[in-house]
């Protein structure tokens, strides 16, 4: 990867200074004709934007909802738009989750990055309680796919068409999809996706697939065969769901670019830096310095369109539930307050 040790150096001290103003409450956003200066406005200047995901049950907490409103220009469903909440009946669709959040979307002027079709989890138990043959899937398949698509149809820019295909060691996944198609599901997947609505980008998304490895060749070399193939892949999302105690993926500015060469956008789709509590400011420094990493190398690539933190509070983080003693993995804390990753953020945009 290229380095950059001056600006790796400046934003360590961009860190530790951030912490202090933190600390001393003078850490207030900078202002352009009176109106507090964004994440998405800093990064709209780079062309790209700068999201957040959200959840269907916490849009009742209104200063939570203010700050989704005005600091992010692009928000991802965390669930809503998943199978089992869309048709959780076989053939009986059900759009209330994730319609709100469009709407909430529109009203507030943000795009929205559909989230996801395809995937092995989350599933209704209509699917996962009985055997298939592929003459069987096949067609639910296709019909829940062009069906959620054809619904939000001009109303999303991107879909997370197929999510999670691979292993760690780059083999696929075992899905009820994988082990009743075989691994031809994910190019049908695209083309019924391309077919619902011709001007969605569509994208496959996936974790551990920041830096150069087994899991993200395997979609590098996918996404060649998908290409060659003439099927329909614009992008490639990287969730960006790190922790400190694992390192950081320092191949993740030559990742982006392999694929940009490929032609296809790149997006870190679901971004959080989780570390092992109680969370000090040693840890909240590199945590910063992280954030500031990332931000930066998809300023380094042209291709890479945008950025999006899987929620933006600590309140609100998937991480704890799921990762015991573990947390704090947010640009803000739990009473939405800016942490030293958001000037981390700011300082990097800039």
């Amino acid at each position: 990867m290229r380095s950059r040790p001056m600006r790796k150096n400046r934003l360590r001290l961009v860190g530790v200074l951030a912490a202090a103003l933190v600390v001393t409450g003078l850490g207030a956003p900078a202002q352009a004709h009176g109106k507090p200066v964004t994440l998405a406005d800093l990064a709209h200047r780079h062309g790209r934007y700068f999201g957040s995901a959200t959840d269907n049950p916490e849009l009742v907490d209104e200063p939570y909802k203010k700050l989704l409103g005005s600091e992010f220009d692009q928000i991802t469903p965390g669930n809503g738009m998943k199978w089992y909440a869309t048709e959780p009946e076989q053939g009986v669709f059900d759009w209330t989750n994730g319609d709100e959040i469009v709407n909430l979307a529109r009203a507030n002027h943000q795009k929205v990055r559909g989230h996801t079709l395809v995937w092995h989890s989350q599933l209704p138990d209509w699917i996962t309680s009985r055997e298939w043959t592929a003459d069987e899937l096949r067609p639910v398949l296709k019909k829940h796919i062009q069906t959620e698509v054809r619904h939000y149809r001009g109303k999303v820019f991107a879909w997370d068409v197929v999510n999670e295909a691979f292993n760690e060691d780059g083999t696929y996944r075992e899905s009820v999809f994988y082990k009743t198609l075989g691994p031809g599901y994910i190019a049908d997947a695209l083309r019924w996706a391309r077919q619902a609505d011709p001007k969605v980008k569509l994208y496959l998304n996936d974790y551990n697939i920041e830096g150069i490895g087994a899991k993200s060749d395997a979609y590098y070399n996918l996404a060649k065969e998908l290409k060659a193939k003439g099927v329909p892949l614009d992008g490639i999302g990287l969730q960006t769901h790190l922790a400190l105690q694992y390192g950081y993926p320092t191949t993740l500015e030559d990742n982006l670019r392999r694929f940009a060469k490929l032609g296809l956008d790149t997006a870190l789709t679901e971004v959080d830096i989780r570390m092992i509590l109680p969370a000090t400011e040693e840890k909240l420094a590199q945590q910063a310095q992280w954030y500031a990493d990332l931000t930066d190398a998809c300023l380094a690539v042209r291709r890479c369109v945008g950025i999006t933190v899987w929620d933006y509070t600590d309140k609100y983080s998937w991480i704890p539930a799921f990762f015991e003693g573990q947390g704090a993995a947010l640009p803000w804390d739990e009473q939405f307050q800016p942490k030293p990753a958001y000037y981390a953020i700011r300082a990097a945009l800039k």
